[in-house]
């Protein structure tokens, strides 16, 4: 039996396990879809009061950060959500009919995994597709 996947999502946080998990997604073939997650801005926080940032700026800045990134793959869509990463990741595959959700997982343990959660566990629970959680690269 043989896995060929049409299309497959692959989100991005930026940090240095994106690029692996976009070369892992183009080894498998199909169409890529990059996705980033931003937590919407709070009303009182303060780069909204200070700075005058909107939503407007944060995802076109985070955008091009994308195109930059991505340049040397065949990505078919490149998008930016706001809300919060697991579940905006599954509902995204979701919504274009993945195959696949190629994820890294940063492997925090302990209080780091309790505070800030595991944006690789949510999407394994809430996704209709098959995930494919790579390991990290300095893992041992």
């Amino acid at each position: 039996m043989t896995f060929e996947p049409n299309k497959i999502v692959v989100p991005v946080d930026f940090s240095g396990e994106s690029k692996p998990a976009l070369e892992a997604a183009s080894a498998l073939g199909g169409d890529i879809h990059c996705v980033h997650v931003l937590f919407p801005l709070g009303t009182i926080a303060p780069s909204v009061t200070v700075d005058a940032v909107t939503e407007d700026d944060r995802t076109s800045t985070v955008l091009m950060q994308l195109e930059e990134l991505t340049a040397p793959f065949n990505v078919a869509e490149l998008k930016v959500l706001l809300g919060t990463p697991g579940l905006e990741i599954a509902d995204y595959a979701k919504n274009v009919g993945a195959d696949l959700i190629v994820i890294p997982s940063h492997g925090y343990h302990g209080v780091k995994r309790f505070v800030l959660g595991s944006v690789a566990e949510r999407v394994i629970r809430h996704a209709e597709c098959s995930v494919l959680v790579l390991r990290r690269s300095d893992a041992e």
